[in-house]
């Protein structure tokens, strides 16, 4: 004889699902089982077993502080009401009952964000001849997370998802994991469908008792690790971030007299700041360290706002050492001018001028020896302005170049301990 599966070979009177639910007093509406925790001294411990299998990760909010996900879980527990001899109804050993007609163990997710409507119950139980019975259940979950974004884009999040009883204390209710920890993993990498940015590194449990300040209630916590995978990141953030500091580097080489320095660096900065625009979308703000990608912005902004600084003080240098040049020379002309125009005068008087011998004994002649120490004393103090203005003229353009020198040398430092710094083992 052929036995379909479920079914051992028997030689009792009762062959059919229907006699075996009357047997069990499950044909009609039983409302003890329904209601009524399935167990015959009251001061017996409900055991309830419970495996979950995380089989899709589908985002992480990181504004939101949420996690959404696929799960699928099962619970078993022991009805001490309902067992039968399975030889006594031809080898029945499994029979399907409907929800609606037992109790149910009213377990909760405590971390659970997501609508009512993503949970979906399997409407019947497995009820097997020992009287265990197996629920199961899947959600699409949306589940609260505290993340540390320190470390973002290469951080790493520990979530927890906490099944609890809120009606039953621990000595009515107990919850136990019906897998180990290797078997939790295996099982959630085998049948994994989709991770999208995040990868799924680790899944363990952990048995807790939860309080409401009146009693305890039994918990049982996954800690579900996820690795951020940052590649997409580093090409289209970090990569560029650091092509603009270097651009900015190279706009040092850019001569002043161009024209087109300052308007570089200012486009530099406007592009660091669509940068930190992004990476506002991104980072909630209530985190109360920046990450270090945050830092980098912020360092980068700072070093790129402090070289548009300095090519303008630079460049205002420039321009008033030319200023200096043109001023200098239109004195030079007009004092040469002053000079020709002066002695165009004297050059004919002191031809009409007849000198007497014998006026050069009184005072009229001492004064004619006067007028000419004052014109050699003018031409002297001439020379020297002349002379002191072209060494002023060069003074500014060489302390602008000593200014952009040393600020060349102070950023390739600071750009340099900035990489250091983001390169340690403790910030990667």
């Amino acid at each position: 004889m052929v036995l379909s599966a479920g079914v051992c070979t028997s030689q009792a009177s009762y062959c059919s699902y229907h006699g075996l639910l009357e047997h069990l007093n499950l044909g009609t509406s039983n409302t003890t089982l329904e209601i009524m925790r399935p167990v015959k001294n009251w001061t017996t411990t409900t055991v309830v077993d419970l495996a979950m299998l995380l089989y899709g990760i589908l985002g992480v909010d990181e504004k939101s502080q949420t996690v959404t996900g696929h799960i699928w879980f099962t619970t078993s527990w022991k009805n001490e009401f309902l067992n039968w001899d399975c030889s006594d109804f031809c080898g029945i050993n499994e029979l399907s009952v409907p929800r609606s007609k037992l109790w149910i163990p009213n377990i909760v997710i405590q971390q659970d964000a997501s609508d009512s409507s993503s949970l979906f119950e399997d409407p019947w139980v497995l009820l097997h001849p020992n009287g265990s019975m197996i629920s199961f259940a899947r959600q699409k979950l949306t589940f609260t997370c505290s993340f540390n974004l320190y470390k973002f884009p290469f951080d790493v999040q520990r979530c927890n998802i906490t099944f609890v009883s809120m009606a039953a204390d621990v000595n009515t209710l107990v919850l136990r994991s019906a897998e180990d920890n290797m078997t939790l993993m295996t099982l959630s990498e085998q049948y994994m469908v989709t991770q999208g940015e995040w990868a799924l590194r680790n899944i363990e449990y952990v048995h807790d008792h939860l309080s409401n300040g009146h009693r305890y209630h039994s918990a049982l916590v996954y800690i579900v690790t996820l690795e951020r995978k940052p590649f997409l990141y580093v090409v289209n953030f970090i990569i560029p971030l650091v092509y603009l500091l270097v651009l900015d580097l190279a706009s040092l080489f850019i001569s002043v007299d161009s024209g087109e320095k300052f308007g570089f660096k200012v486009t530099v900065l406007l592009s660091i700041s669509v940068l930190l625009l992004i990476l506002k979308d991104i980072l909630p703000s209530t985190e109360v360290d920046l990450p270090i990608i945050a830092n980098l912005c912020v360092a980068v902004f700072t070093l790129v706002w402090l070289s548009v600084l300095e090519s303008m003080l630079v460049s205002f240098l420039f321009n008033l050492d030319q200023c200096c040049d043109k001023e200098s020379k239109n004195c030079t002309e007009v004092k040469i001018n002053k000079k020709k125009v002066t002695r165009s005068h004297k050059e004919p008087d002191e031809e009409n001028e007849q000198v007497k011998p014998e006026q050069s004994f009184f005072p009229l002649g001492q004064l004619g020896d006067v007028d000419l120490l004052k014109l050699i004393l003018d031409e002297v103090k001439a020379a020297r302005q002349e002379a002191g203005s072209q060494r002023k003229s060069g003074c500014y353009r060489r302390v602008a170049i000593i200014i952009d020198n040393f600020f060349f040398s102070a950023l390739l430092s600071l750009t340099g301990t900035v990489e250091l710094h983001l390169l340690q083992p403790g910030n990667t």
